[in-house]
């Protein structure tokens, strides 16, 4: 699991649920989480693009 500040993953799981873009899109994403209102989380994404995809694969986590 990858650890992440609580508000970044609210954006990542709204985003998923939101189902306008395929996560592995990380473009998208990251435009998707802006539109949506995540800024944060889009922020997060483009500074930490490894992380990202390792929590696709292996699952995000809110940090405590």
């Amino acid at each position: 699991m990858v650890k992440v500040p609580k508000n970044v993953l609210e954006g990542l799981k709204a985003v998923r649920s939101s189902g306008m873009v395929n996560m592995l899109d990380i473009s998208g994403v990251t435009r998707c989480a802006e539109k949506l209102g995540f800024v944060e989380a889009a922020d997060w994404i483009r500074e930490h693009q490894d992380r990202y995809w390792d929590g696709v694969f292996a699952g995000f986590e809110a940090e405590p």
